[in-house]
Formats: structure tokens, C-alpha cells, sequence
């Protein structure tokens, strides 16, 4: 048979790529496809033909894997929010477990043990950030707010419902959507510049139960304030709306960029609990997306840490210093490392909140802030960002060579990438395991010690 570009064919999967990624052979043809599951009998559409493979889209299933279920949101193969609602939860966790022990077993990167996967708290509604865009999902049709459609990125799917968000935000969401249709305010549209409405920025705190509803908009916004909160305070929910913010956003891109931000009612932060110790979340400030599986994941950290009583801690790309105060309970002294001022600011009021006098915050870029401590660390825990560590980041932090690395990826093949540099230096990799952060989405935490040998 003669394939052509965007035909479709019928293949069957006989292995997995990655978590999203699949492969099959067609005659003598490697295709790597975007979905699908092992086991599947699959519809695909070819759209990438090259000498060493083929490329995919998967279409649908024409015979299942067996382990397949029901998606339970309607809007999941549009939306582009989560990958995995027709596989079990179950499942979902095998997948990512294997794969990332899969990344370590190709590259030859030996480890003393692989402590598979931790699944997240609650699977459902777990989220405690999330932004909705304005947008249309046809072009020139109604104003609608939600999530970017799978493939798609200037279309947006109208959501009605949403399953890895807490329920009040769908709520929240439906009710800011009706009150700008009335008022027939348009939304920011960045092909031709024009437009209003930009983003809907929610954060919720699970132990305080506060909400934050963040308003993102062009400066030609002529909004009635007092209507618009008072329309958010009369909605029904389980939460407790303690901030109400308007932030202008005028740039050309369409990510949230905020050039002022003013507080339409109540305060401009909410306050969330980890293990006992109260954390300020402002607008923009970093947290882990999901709060009760962040306890996990620096459960983990702390457990691979070991016994750091009497120790000297660096914790390098610090954020809002979470895992620094986390050890500073244990740890004879802290230092955090962070480039975000607003960030840093956060974790030095944090830390003050929680009485940490032993706990450091320096406001740098890490490649260039490790050497100016002036103090030896006996544990460097890492958190880079998914890029994982810059070469000149890897040489800085070797320098000091402490007895131990905790590393914390958000993309295990940065930190694939990043191991030979520990290993070549005289360390080796002891434990490594994930954490599930974020159910039903491609997405994992991987953490990894190593300890210097020579």
C-alpha cells in the first residue's frame, strides 16, 4: 500500500515512547504517535513521512487495549487539559512509573533502588491554581472561557465542567463568563491586538479553604467593580472568597503578564498549610499546583535527605522556599536560592510567619549565588526549572561537593540529562522514585539522590 502524507491508516501499538507517546510499525515503517494505548488496534493519520520514521496523530481506537474506560468529562479529546480520562487511575500510574524507570534503565544510569511511583492524595479536583482564557471556539462566535482545545491552541473550549479543578472554579468561571456576555465585552484577541479579556486566575488554599479570583485584562477594561464582586460574593460555594483582584495586562503575548494589579476586595493573597507550616500565596508567587500531593513530594525529599540534624542545607532554585522550611525544622541552618525577587520575598516573610531563624533567602541566579555563601553544604537539594540545570549551574554546585544531592525534576529527561555531570564528579545515584502531582495529565515528579563515593 502506498502511504501518503494525512492519510489514515490502521496499525497496532506495541509499544509506549513516552507517557503521551506510542509506537507501531506499518510494513517497515517506525511511526511514533501522539496517544493511544499498548494493545490498541488503532486509527491514526500520518503526518510526518521520514526515512528514519514516520510521525502520528492518533484518531481513534478501532479495537481496545482492554484496560481502556469511559472518559467522565465531557470536554476530555477536545480540551487540552488532560491526556489520560479514558485510563484508569491505576493504570495512568503504571505508565508513568515505567516510564521514567524505563529513561534510567536506556541511558545506563545505575541506581541502588527505584522506589516506583506515590499516586496523589485526591485525584479529583486537585488543583489549586488554574488559569482560564477568554477566547471563541469558532472564529466570531461567542464569547467563551476555559481551556485551550487540544491542537488547537487560539481555539477555546467553553467549559461547563472540569474534573482536576475544584468544583466552585467551574462555578466561578460560568458565572464571570455570563456577566461579560451581557455586557457584551470582548475578548482580547492576539492575532489582530484588539479586545478586552484576556484571563481567569483562580487559586484555592485546601487547608484554609480561601479562594482567590483574579480578573486578567486589557487597560481599556471599563468595569463596574462593586457589581462584579458583589456578583462573585453572591455565588455558592464551599470556599470562602477573601481576594478579588483586576490585574492589566496590555502586552502582546498570551501568557499572564501582570503590569499592575489592583484589589478589587479583601487582600491580594491567600494562606495554604504544609505539614504544620503556613505559607502567604500572592498572585503571581510560585506554589505547587497541587497542595496536598506537594506534602508527598517533600515527604520524599526530606526521606531521601536522611538524618540532616546537625547539617548545612542549600536549597537551589527555592521558590517560595517551601522545601527550605521544610528542612529548617531538622536542619542546623538553610540557605535558599531563588531569581525571582518576588519569590524570594515570599519565602523571607514565610519563614518569618513560621519562626524559621535558621532558614536564608538570597535573591540570584544560582549558577552565580552558590559562591558567594561563604558556607560549606553538607546536602544540596535541586528544584530546577524543566530545562533541569545549566552547565555552568552543574560546575557551580559540583564545587562544593557535599555528601549528598537531592534531586527534584519536573521533566526526568532534563534530569537524565543532567546525571552523567554528578556521576563523572564521584557520586552516585542511591534511591530514585516519583510522585504523581498531577493526575490525568502526562506529567511527574521524579526524585533522585546521590552520594559523593570518592
Amino acid at each position: 500500500m502506498n502511504v501518503k502524507k494525512n492519510q489514515e491508516i490502521e496499525v497496532m501499538i506495541t509499544q509506549r515512547a513516552s507517557v503521551t507517546k506510542t509506537i507501531a510499525y506499518y510494513e517497515d515503517h517506525k511511526i511514533l504517535i501522539d496517544g493511544g494505548y499498548v494493545g490498541q488496534k488503532a486509527l491514526i493519520r500520518i503526518h510526518k513521512m521520514r526515512p528514519a520514521r514516520w510521525e502520528a496523530t492518533f484518531v481513534r481506537a478501532v479495537e481496545n487495549a482492554g484496560y481502556e474506560i469511559t472518559p467522565d468529562c465531557i470536554h476530555f479529546g477536545k480540551c487540552g487539559g488532560c491526556k489520560f480520562r479514558d485510563c484508569s487511575y491505576e493504570k495512568q500510574l503504571e505508565i508513568k512509573s515505567q516510564y521514567v524507570k524505563g529513561l534510567f534503565d536506556k541511558a545506563g544510569l545505575k541506581y541502588e533502588s527505584y522506589e516506583g511511583i506515590t499516586p496523589s492524595p485526591i485525584i479529583e479536583g486537585y488543583r489549586n491554581k488554574m488559569e482560564f482564557s477568554f477566547g471563541d471556539e469558532v472564529k466570531g462566535g461567542p464569547l467563551c472561557l476555559g481551556m485551550h482545545e487540544k491542537g488547537r491552541h487560539h481555539n477555546i473550549v467553553n467549559l461547563t465542567d472540569c474534573r482536576i479543578s475544584p468544583v466552585s472554579y467551574v462555578k466561578i468561571l460560568t458565572s464571570v463568563r455570563e456577566y461579560f456576555l451581557e455586557r457584551n465585552v470582548p475578548f482580547y484577541n492576539n492575532f489582530s491586538r484588539t479586545g478586552i479579556l484576556r484571563h481567569l486566575v483562580i487559586r484555592k488554599s485546601f487547608r484554609k479553604n480561601e479562594l482567590m479570583v483574579n480578573l486578567v485584562a486589557t487597560s481599556s477594561l471599563n468595569l463596574n467593580e462593586e457589581e462584579f464582586v458583589n456578583m462573585l460574593l453572591s455565588l455558592e460555594l464551599d470556599e470562602k472568597i477573601v481576594s478579588v483582584l483586576l490585574t492589566t495586562n496590555n502586552a502582546g503575548s498570551d501568557a499572564v503578564i501582570a503590569q499592575g494589579t489592583k484589589i478589587l476586595y479583601g487582600q491580594d493573597f491567600i494562606t495554604e498549610e504544609l505539614h504544620e507550616l503556613s505559607f502567604k500565596i500572592t498572585p503571581f508567587s510560585f506554589f505547587q499546583t497541587n497542595s496536598l500531593g506537594a506534602e508527598k513530594l517533600y515527604d520524599k525529599v526530606m526521606e531521601f535527605a536522611g538524618d540532616i540534624s546537625d547539617k548545612t542545607v542549600f536549597d537551589l532554585y527555592s521558590g517560595t522556599g517551601s522545601i527550605a522550611q521544610l528542612a529548617a525544622r531538622k536542619a542546623n541552618k538553610v540557605f535558599g536560592i531563588e531569581i525571582i525577587e518576588e519569590a524570594v520575598e515570599s519565602a523571607k516573610v514565610n519563614a518569618e510567619r513560621n519562626g524559621l531563624t535558621n532558614c536564608h533567602f538570597i535573591c540570584d541566579d544560582v549558577a552565580k549565588a552558590v559562591s558567594t555563601i561563604g558556607e560549606k553544604a553538607d546536602l544540596i537539594i535541586l528544584d530546577p526549572p524543566r530545562a533541569g540545570l545549566s552547565p555552568k549551574a552543574i560546575e557551580e554546585v559540583l564545587a562544593y561537593e557535599p555528601e549528598m544531592f537531592v534531586y527534584v525534576s519536573c521533566k526526568a529527561t532534563s534530569l537524565i540529562d543532567n546525571l552523567p555531570h554528578f556521576l563523572h564528579a564521584g557520586y552516585e545515584i542511591r534511591k530514585v522514585a516519583t510522585v504523581d502531582m498531577f493526575p490525568f495529565t502526562e506529567h511527574i515528579e521524579t526524585v533522585c539522590s546521590l552520594v559523593r563515593t570518592k
